[in-house]
Parts: C-alpha cells; structure tokens; sequence
C-alpha cells in the first residue's frame, strides 16, 4: 500500500461555536450528517469541540482529494463517525467517494485532537502502490 494523500487542518472552535449560534439548525445540515450531530450534541460540554474536529478532518479530507469544493462535493459526503473502541472512521458518499476511487484510494486514516480553543484534523488515504495520483 501507498499513501496517495495526506491532508491536515485547524479549526478555531469559537468559529464553529459562532455558526452554530448564528445559524443554528441550518448550519448543523449543511456541514454534518444527523448521526454526526447526535454524536457531538450526546458530549454536552464539549460538543463544540466535537464538530470543531469534524469540521477540520473534512477539510483535511479536501486536501488529500485534492478537489477542494469543486464538482458536487458536498459536507455531508463525509461522514466521521468513532469505532466502537472511540477512534473516529470515515465514510465517503457521493461525490467524494467517486474522487477517491479514482485516485485509487482504498483505505482511510483519519485522526481528530481539539481542545477547548482549537481543533485539528488528520486525514491519510491510502491506495495500492500502483494507484493514480490524479482526479
């Protein structure tokens, strides 16, 4: 296997906690998926944090597909959800998946750290060692 991207981001949590209280209900659609939202709504106190990673890890997502917004890609075609031992596991739809298939990528990493201010997003795709390196 071989890396065919890597991609990285920090969020400033009080952005995110700005959008959810400009926008609410409308933000929350629009950049996560329900059972994102009730993951992150179910740790109260830190649930700003919680999507402050989300909202990071999709980013870093962009830059390994190397897409940007371009093409139909949507946030909710990301969805970054944990692992029954708490390690967050992403699943693509849509858009982002066919970009990630025809870069040949076939496994993901994703990583997510945030603390009270700042969140930061990991995001590896791996693909066989043949695999295109282009959309």
């Amino acid at each position: 296997m071989a890396i065919i991207g890597h991609g990285i981001d920090i969020v400033e949590t009080a952005r995110v906690a700005s959008m959810v209280e400009s926008h609410g209900e409308r933000f929350l659609s629009r950049c996560f998926t329900p059972a994102e939202v009730a993951y992150c709504q179910s740790h109260s106190k830190r649930s700003i944090e919680h999507l402050a990673g989300r909202f990071a890890v999709k980013e870093a997502i962009l830059k390994v597909l190397g897409t940007g917004w371009s093409g139909g890609i949507s946030w909710t075609d990301m969805e970054i959800l944990p692992n029954p031992a708490g390690a967050p596991v992403l699943t693509l739809t849509g858009y982002s998946k066919e970009v990630a298939a025809r870069l040949g990528i076939t496994r993901w990493h994703v990583s997510i750290s945030h603390i009270e201010t700042h969140a930061l997003g990991s995001a590896i795709g791996e693909g066989p060692l043949d695999a295109k390196s282009e959309i």
